[in-house]
């Protein structure tokens, strides 16, 4: 498969496993889940046909993984970044002291002002590698990488997630732990 191929198939699964799913008409089981073969035929008859085997390729290259199977294979989820309610079924873990998030020039003052928010997701994302960070924030222009000082945010009371693909979670950094890299 060619790779803008690839690539319009992983959008098209992160706008309706993220954000839309009621426009294939799929309802997202408790952590995210729909049956494959309900979403293949539903890709089907929203005139997107889809190969079981072209949707295996694309949630095993997809360089963010940001999709997964579970572990029968006959059920797939985004791993994080929906804009749609649902309860991930995420367990809470202990980050390392620091991790990174990455933006785009044009939102340092209102992080500075009001620190890190979840918009329109259910999360703020944050990486564990600065690298990771710059090309995050790449996509939103000019990149800019923020420190989150984690460490102090679990002893002051917040609860942090790891999806599937390592990119942790947690609902809002206050101003107070960001720091501009």
């Amino acid at each position: 498969m060619d790779k803008t191929r690839v690539v319009k198939i992983s959008k098209y699964l992160s706008r309706h496993l993220r954000h839309q799913p009621e426009r294939l008409g799929l309802t997202l089981a408790p952590g995210g889940w729909v049956d494959v073969a309900v979403f293949l035929a539903a890709c089907r008859a929203h005139h997107f046909p889809l190969t079981r085997a072209e949707l295996d390729l694309v949630v095993r290259v997809n360089d963010k993984q940001r999709f997964a199977f579970d572990a029968t294979g006959q059920r797939l989820r985004a791993n994080q970044g929906h804009s749609v309610a649902i309860d991930l079924q995420l367990d809470a873990a202990v980050p390392p002291a620091r991790l990174y998030h990455g933006t785009g020039a044009q939102s340092v003052p209102a992080i500075l002002a009001r620190g890190l928010q979840k918009m329109r997701r259910h999360h703020v994302h944050l990486s564990a590698e600065v690298e990771t960070a710059r090309k995050v924030g790449a996509r939103h222009g000019q990149p800019v990488v923020f420190v989150v000082h984690t460490a102090a945010m679990v002893q002051a009371g917040y609860t942090f997630y790891i999806a599937a693909n390592g990119v942790w979670l947690v609902e809002h950094v206050p101003p107070e732990y960001v720091q501009r890299v």
